[in-house]
Order: C-alpha cells, then structure tokens, then sequence
C-alpha cells in the first residue's frame, strides 16, 4: 500500500505563488507516475499536472505556462509550483501516485490540501 501527504496549501492573494509538496511511503517501489489533481465543491475532480518516473510532464490548459511538476524520485516526492495563481485557481489539491506509467486513472491519494485564492 502507498500512502501519500500533501502539504503546502494556504490563502493567497490573486497574482501570488505557492508550492504544493507530496510525499510518498509504504510501498514506494511500485509508483511510476505521480500527478496533482483538483476539486471544487460539487464539480468532478480534474487533472492539473502529471509526471512520470522519467521526467515526462503534462498540464492542463488552464495552468500551462504558470505551475510546474516536479518530482525528485530519491525522496519519493512530487511538487507543484504555482504561480500567477488565480481566484480560480481555488480548490482541494490532491496528490496521486499509480504504478503505470501513463494512467487515466490513479490508485492511490493523498487526503488533499486546500489552495484558496483571494481576489
């Protein structure tokens, strides 16, 4: 079993930054790919950026060119820079791990951590 914790969540005003922070334990040999998902009260949960084990990234339109993945396999962690945040940007971030290495889908979360972005 992976367990994950997010950490780096906070109020923010409109134009500032955070870093998200994720680190993984237990069964820490069988993740591949890791990503950063968010939700908003009563809408589905979606994809803000995913990394694999070698560095290969993907972004959500809304926040290619402002937040960064990364991840540093050594520690089994995953980041999530975020800047020119937007009030929009608001929302529960979870931190996803799964053994393949481009899922759809995740097997295992983090509890997520709360981002919120005054205007």
């Amino acid at each position: 079993q992976v367990q994950l914790r997010e950490s780096g969540g906070g109020l923010v005003q409109a134009g500032g930054s955070l870093r998200l922070s994720c680190t993984a334990s237990g069964s820490i040999y069988s993740i591949n790919a890791m990503a950063w998902y968010r939700q908003v009260l009563g809408k589905e949960r979606e994809l803000v950026a995913g990394i694999t084990r070698s560095g290969r990234t993907k972004y959500d339109d809304s926040v290619k060119g402002r937040f960064t993945i990364s991840r540093d396999n050594a520690k089994q962690m995953v980041f999530l820079e975020m800047n020119g945040l937007k009030p929009e940007d608001t929302a529960v971030y979870y931190c996803a791990a799964d053994p393949r290495n481009d899922p759809i889908g995740y097997d295992h979360w983090g509890q997520g951590t709360q981002v919120t972005v005054s205007s």
